[in-house]
């Protein structure tokens, strides 16, 4: 298994961050993905990295402003990532995200330490939400 954490401060209120990150719909903000198809529910997306490459993810809870997970599945991995949000007390919000990840091939575990950096693919996100909030509040 493989675990990441980031955590993250921002000066936007929890509403605010709390609509970007669960909005699936828009994702253009998203430096890293090609595109996010939804389903009729909203409870299941995929997400289509630059490369085409898709995966699969099940909101499994939504509390709003709170908490958010889902899982997820590719053909490589499958995996569960954990949102946190916390209101803190200059109006702003803290992020948690926690993302762990169980690669289906012992072979490809090991070189996923190589190409896939999990923490930067979490600070990319983070960098990303940076933007999207520096252009909307």
């Amino acid at each position: 298994m493989r675990k990441s954490n980031i955590k993250a401060s921002f000066d936007a209120d929890i509403k605010t961050v709390w609509g970007i990150v669960t909005n699936n719909e828009n994702y253009v903000w998203r430096s890293d993905l090609l595109k996010i198809e939804v389903s009729d529910n909203k409870n299941v997306f995929t997400e289509y990295s630059k490369d085409g490459f898709s995966t699969d993810f099940v909101i499994t809870v939504k509390e709003d402003y709170k908490i958010y997970e889902f899982d997820m599945s590719n053909q490589n991995m499958v995996g569960h990532w954990t949102g946190i949000f916390s209101e803190i007390e200059n109006g702003g919000t803290t992020i948690d995200f926690t993302e762990e990840i169980y690669i289906k091939n012992p072979l490809m575990e090991v070189l996923s330490y190589l190409f896939m950096n999990l923490k930067k693919m979490q600070q990319t996100y983070v960098n990303d939400l940076k933007k999207e909030l520096t252009q909307i509040t």
